[in-house]
């Protein structure tokens, strides 16, 4: 009789389980995210809740979106405090 799979032993499925640090992912997303740094207050709650690290902080203070690796989920526009990001749609 066959013994069950550890967890670790279970394959992951079709897509390798990796981040998108180590796969350039932004062309999935239908959308894309704008700043406007002249509403921005620097609070940097974008770079803190982006889930794939795609927004940099800079050494002036303001974050910039590393379009790489962007899926445009949108979660750094709903964060935003001063509703500084528009989501774009890509064309």
């Amino acid at each position: 009789m066959n013994q069950p799979k550890k967890k670790s032993e279970l394959d992951l499925g079709a897509i390798p389980f990796k981040s998108s640090k180590e796969y350039k992912t932004g062309d999935w997303g239908v959308a894309h995210p704008k700043i406007d740094h002249s509403k921005c207050t620097k609070c940097t709650l974008c770079h803190f809740f982006c889930p794939e690290g795609a927004i940099k902080v800079r050494e002036d203070g303001y974050t910039e979106v590393d379009y790489n690796y962007c899926k445009g989920c949108g979660i750094c526009a709903s964060e935003c405090p001063v509703k500084c990001i528009e989501m774009i749609m890509k064309k």
